[in-house]
């Protein structure tokens, strides 16, 4: 059975090159940065930089600006954050080194333009040196061994990427220590009892040995550093000394690449490290030293350096090693491999993220101090990285992470019977060129509508509306599918056509626009999760504020898709009705108000990242959705395809579907049976390992969504890192449950603020029970699903 393969690539081919770096980051791309080229009698130290698309093989140069490092080989890079990777040392030929500057790469703005920027250090750092590793578990950089251009060294240093300013700090660690070595590798453990240990493995001492040993790096909770040596269990396999090799953790696998060891042209196995069990194996093995290497799913790429057989001639060759076959003759290893690819279900290569794995499972502060939006700067595909992003160690200030607070405000409203409803000021010309302004100064009168009217007359004609969404819709096509927004700002969940309940939030806490003029959008801005329309009686006069908002701000009011959000869902569910009976109009017409909003609807964003800590969607992350990447790579007008075919319509229906799993302590992929009552398996419930495996893999604090009723209009899941946000009070009329807004401050803490359900007998457009049977509205999760879960 082949292990290995050749991937063909095409494109713009760097040279064939050692001592080279390779980094994997988002949007299935791979950076790879200096080596030398030519053979080693003759050889050119470069510094040019490259992408490699997984997807299409792919070799492009990356156009680059700012200041670059000079050319180097047997430096040291590791990415730190979506689309950045810093890279440290090297030697620059001829007996010299590179300086100790620490480099940043930002390919942000773009796959193919990547902006180096030089980061600025206060203190000593770990000097010049190459043959060195780098690895970055959040929030630490670290560095370790190499060659001074003297000798080997075995020193450790680390960088708190969220502390200003950036120092190095000399680890002093008071345990024993690994011995001084030169070209051996570091790579981070992602599970098991090793989860988010540095581990290192081999290299070669001053002595010129090739080394053998693994050593685990911790941090413990008081702050303190310590080294462990692996145990080997001294009656099984032993790996072999090797130097100038790569390693790559896979799930609790450290899997040991190619090197070379002390003796000229020895042939060299893959050797894997199960860390659970402390015992190794040994795989056939393509011949391979001074390369690079990268995961992707369950297979390691492999590129440059050079093979055994023409060990002064570097190659150009991408391997691909397949490890479902390499591990076949190991039940043990299969059975781990398996575990970890059910824990990355589905993710197709194109769209995976690196992997960025925590010193622990707390992702309370897992979030970079890195680049944030500048706010109003969301509202262009094309971001000017200069002005409107920072690099992530780049003008840092100490940032706290997100704080939910003790218990929630509830408003205190009063309604004085006696005094009438005043009378809604009327649109006084639908010809002005403003339209947006026409539908707010009508439509935001909270006073007026809190107690609106179920028979209430629509005060817009069609034409008005259609007007509305061409240029709402010129908006929202420019935006990114996921939005980047800023703090503070106000999150709503599910509206519901419930458009009274809309109007006293704005009444209670604050409105964008008040009597005129503009209120509290100079300070916050708004988020709204989806479901705009259907159940509520008054969905016109809620996606028509919203959209009306969104065209007067386009950078403050953001809206993401709902599942309502879709022509097969309020066909059947009170917006179509709506329309037909309150528009006059032929909803089945292409021409209708209702066609034009749900075209409009096929362009709207499906997520939103709040200062790169907090990513908002309506749904989930069911069983498909891995990378924020994947979410980012989806294209626009997106149909919705409720009969699945493909994982990417899986991964639509995912996002906008799917449901936490009753409790904390129900985990995995679980059937949805309320949703998806035929058992097709595609709305599912997902559990808080992969919430928590999620966020590690994504850099991120927070998951907020809509989408279920939740008794107290707010509902905390996975220990806190997922909260379910709802807006619409007495769901359908049933649940008498509060609605909620969150609001997030400057300083991330987050504040749930409550409206009860009004003693009205308010009807909703879909009242008859065997339209309910069909899809019902999803029971309050505490109320029905086990013991409701404290705030405190």
């Amino acid at each position: 059975m082949n292990n290995f393969e050749k991937v063909d690539a095409f494109g713009q081919l760097p040279q064939a090159r050692f001592g080279h770096t390779i980094t994997y980051i988002a949007k299935g791309k791979a950076i790879l940065f200096g080596g030398a080229t030519g053979d080693t009698g003759k050889y050119s130290i470069t510094g040019d930089t490259f992408s490699f698309d997984m997807q299409t093989k792919q070799w492009k140069r990356v156009e680059v600006q700012g200041t670059a490092p000079n050319p180097r080989a047997a430096h040291a890079a590791v990415c730190v954050d979506i689309n950045q990777i810093v890279i440290y040392g090297g030697a620059t030929g001829g007996g010299s080194l590179a300086s100790d500057d620490l480099y940043l790469l930002d390919l942000r703005s773009s796959d193919d333009i990547g902006q180096w920027t030089v980061v600025p250090v206060v203190g000593t750092t770990p000097g010049r040196r190459y043959g060195h590793t780098l690895t970055f578990t959040k929030p630490f950089l670290i560095a370790f061994g190499g060659n001074t251009g003297q000798e080997a060294v075995n020193d450790c240093w680390c960088v708190n990427v969220e502390k200003s300013p950036i120092t190095w700090v000399r680890l002093e660690c008071k345990s024993e220590q690994p011995i001084a070595r030169v070209y051996h590798s570091a790579s981070i453990c992602i599970n098991g009892s090793a989860n988010g240990m540095v581990v290192a493995f081999g290299g070669r001492s001053n002595d010129q040995q090739a080394l053998n040993d693994a050593w685990g790096l911790r941090r413990h909770r008081d702050g303190r550093w310590d080294w462990v040596k692996a145990p080997y269990k001294m009656d099984k396999e032993q790996p072999i000394g090797r130097y100038q090799h790569t390693t790559l953790f896979v799930y609790s696998m450290l899997v040991v690449i190619g090197g070379r060891t002390g003796n000229v042209g020895e042939m060299l196995t893959i050797d894997v490290y199960d860390t659970e069990t402390s015992e190794w194996s040994k795989f056939n093995s393509i011949q391979r030293f001074r390369h690079s290497s990268w995961l992707v799913d369950t297979s390691i790429y492999v590129y440059g350096g050079f093979e055994l057989d023409s060990p002064n001639i570097p190659t150009d060759i991408i391997s691909k090693i397949n490890l479902n076959k390499l591990l076949l003759p190991s039940e043990p290893l299969t059975n781990k491999l398996a575990q970890y690819q059910h824990a990355q279900r589905n993710v197709s290569p194109q769209s995976l993220s690196p992997q960025m794995s925590p010193a622990s499972t707390d992702t309370s502060n897992s979030s970079l101090n890195s680049s944030l939006m500048q706010k109003k700067g969301v509202q262009n595909n094309q971001i000017n990285t200069q002005k409107q992003q920072k690099p992530f160690m780049q003008n840092q200030v100490e940032k706290p992470s997100f704080k939910f607070i003790n218990q929630a405000i509830v408003a205190e409203e009063t309604r004085d019977n006696k005094i009438p409803n005043k009378k809604p000021r009327l649109p006084q010309s639908a010809q002005d060129n403003n339209i947006a302004h026409l539908f707010i100064t009508t439509l935001l009168q909270p006073k007026t509508f809190i107690n609106i009217q179920e028979n209430a007359k629509f005060l817009f004609q069609a034409q008005h509306i259609i007007m509305l969404c061409d240029q709402a819709e010129a908006v929202i096509r420019e935006q990114p599918m996921v939005l980047r927004c800023k703090a503070p700002i106000k999150i709503f969940g599910d509206i519901h056509g419930q458009y009274s309940d809309l109007m006293r939030f704005f009444d209670l806490w604050g409105s964008p626009f008040v009597d005129g003029k503009d209120s509290d959008i100079e300070a916050f801005d708004y988020l709204f999760l989806g479901d705009f329309v259907d159940r509520g009686n008054h969905s016109l006069e809620t996606i028509c504020l919203l959209l009306a908002l969104k065209v007067r701000y386009p950078e403050s009011i953001h809206l993401i898709r709902g599942n309502h959000e879709d022509k097969w869902i309020n066909n059947g569910f009170g917006f179509s009705e709506e329309c037909a009976q309150r528009l006059g109009e032929d909803p089945n017409d292409d021409d209708s108000v209702f066609a034009r909003v749900n075209r409009l609807f096929e362009w709207l964003p499906l997520a939103a990242i709040v200062e790169e800590k907090i990513i908002c969607l309506h749904g989930g992350i069911g069983s498909q959705l891995n990378y924020v990447a994947e979410i980012e790579n989806l294209q626009r007008p997106l149909e919705v395809i409720h009969e699945v075919t493909t994982p990417e319509q899986q991964l639509v229906v995912d996002i906008l579907w799917s449901d936490p799993t009753d409790s904390d302590q129900d985990f995995g992929i679980q059937p949805n049976i309320i949703r998806d009552p035929a058992g097709t398996g595609n709305i599912v419930k997902f559990g808080p390992d992969r919430v928590i495996n999620f966020l590690i893999k994504n850099s991120l604090s927070l998951i907020i969504r809509a989408h279920e009723c939740v008794m107290d209009g707010f509902e905390r899941f996975a220990g806190g890192q997922l909260l379910t946000i709802f807006s619409a009070t007495d769901y359908c009329g049933r649940h008498k449950n509060a609605g909620a807004v969150l609001i997030l401050k400057r300083n991330l803490e987050i504040v749930p603020k409550l409206i009860y359900p009004q003693n009205l007998n308010a009807h909703n457009w879909i009242e008859d029970e065997e339209t309910l049977k069909k899809r019902p509205p999803t029971p309050p999760r505490w109320k029905n699903q086990g013991q409701r879960r404290s705030y405190e």
